[in-house]
């Protein structure tokens, strides 16, 4: 297993976090006082909460488990699904997105803890589930009382999921679920697993698998050398038997897990902004302070010029989240704009932690900065949830209209 935190253990780091996001070009003025006042919150809980632990929890592979009920505290999980399900719910698609943005400004595990939770267990259960599925997860799931995880990527099929081959029969009064799922974040903790699989006709269905079903295991990936925080690990399925009232009724094929993608995607495009923001600042900050040859090396050109560039690159990928944040309020948010800006955002952000890190010098890899960690932790934020690569192929499917990766 992972190991656990441990509060009489675990290293809390003496330094202030003093971050406050870049905004050149006043984006503020396009939110409104409850999105700033959300924003507060939030960025308030990962300074107190995250910051000061957070460079242990990565050092000694530590999944800090106490903070999934603080999460859901503060309503981190699912904050777009109705209030009926989550009472901190039935906010928009901008709150939302500044939630990730402030969350992986902390850590990028962290974000993926909230963002499974939220988009990819309590999404497919809100949109695709029973009435009495919602009302026996969902509360649950929005309190941290249960952790999510989704089941989607296997050991043979990563970008292709329709060739999954977990499957399930139908045995009168129960389904026979077997197969196995890999990179599954959440997995070695969670109580409940929203699965993928196909039926005896090859449809692909969504299922709830709860911990404690016999013939259910998960087991923990180790040796990662990023998302370090982050709890990861498989789904095997060896003849479980998942009750009928347990696949989710409403949509089933693959646009049913895609479906979900796309609002997780969503949230790591914010996401992504945040680690860059944080890198940015922590460059800046430390240009500043460094003195050579007499004067803060923030004076030289070759630095000016790298941190106009991130300011740049950070302030498009703003608008691009304050816009798509719009989009996805209206509905009119598409598969191609998210995967634009999914694959846009991460390797912005993935580059100017590689340009922050060079600008601290040798002490970019050490634990007293954030950059090494974010830098491993958007390696594989940029695989996850679509490569980079196949979002480009995304984006050329609707601009071609021909599907290159089929």
């Amino acid at each position: 297993m992972q190991n656990t935190f441990d509060e009489k253990t675990i290293l809390k780091s003496n330094k202030v976090d003093t971050f406050e996001s870049p905004d050149f070009y006043n984006i503020d003025d396009l939110l409104t006082e409850e999105h700033k006042m959300i924003r507060s919150a939030v960025r308030d809980f990962v300074k107190k909460e995250i910051s000061p632990i957070i460079e242990d929890c990565c050092q000694n592979n530590i999944f800090p488990k106490h903070l999934v009920r603080k999460f859901g505290e503060i309503g981190i999980f699912g904050p777009t699904i109705p209030q009926k399900y989550n009472p901190n719910g039935g906010l928009d698609y901008i709150s939302y997105g500044l939630m990730m943005q402030e969350v992986e400004r902390g850590d990028s595990g962290m974000r993926s803890t909230a963002s499974v939770q939220g988009s990819l267990v309590m999404y497919p259960i809100y949109a695709y589930g029973s009435e009495e599925q919602r009302m026996k997860y969902l509360p649950k799931l929005s309190s941290g009382e249960y952790l999510g995880c989704f089941g989607l990527t296997e050991p043979n099929h990563g970008s292709n999921p329709s060739g999954m081959e977990t499957h399930f029969e139908d045995k009168g009064d129960h389904y026979l679920l077997n197969g196995a799922k890999m990179w599954i974040s959440n997995s070695p903790e969670a109580d409940i697993a929203v699965v993928w699989a196909k039926n005896e006709a090859g449809r692909i269905h969504g299922l709830i698998v709860e911990r404690g079903m016999e013939g259910f295991s998960t087991p923990t990936t180790h040796n990662k050398w990023s998302l370090r925080a982050s709890c990861t690990g498989e789904l095997v399925f060896d003849n479980v038997k998942v009750p009928k009232e347990n696949l989710l009724p409403n949509k089933s094929g693959l646009g049913a897990p895609m479906g979900c993608l796309d609002s997780a995607r969503f949230g790591i495009a914010w996401g992504a902004l945040g680690a860059a923001m944080d890198c940015f600042e922590t460059a800046k900050k430390y240009t500043m302070e460094r003195i050579q040859f007499g004067k803060p090396i923030a004076s030289f050109q070759l630095q000016q010029k790298k941190l106009a560039e991130m300011l740049s690159e950070i302030t498009k990928a703003q608008l691009i989240c304050w816009r798509l944040g719009m989009l996805k309020n209206e509905g009119k948010a598409t598969t191609a704009q998210i995967s634009l800006a999914k694959r846009n955002n991460v390797a912005m952000a993935l580059e100017i932690a590689r340009e922050s890190r060079q600008m601290l010098g040798g002490m970019g890899i050490t634990g007293e900065y954030p950059i090494m960690r974010h830098m491993m932790n958007l390696e594989s934020v940029a695989t996850y949830e679509g490569t980079h690569d196949i979002h480009l192929l995304i984006l050329g499917k609707e601009i071609t209209g021909i599907a290159a990766f089929a």
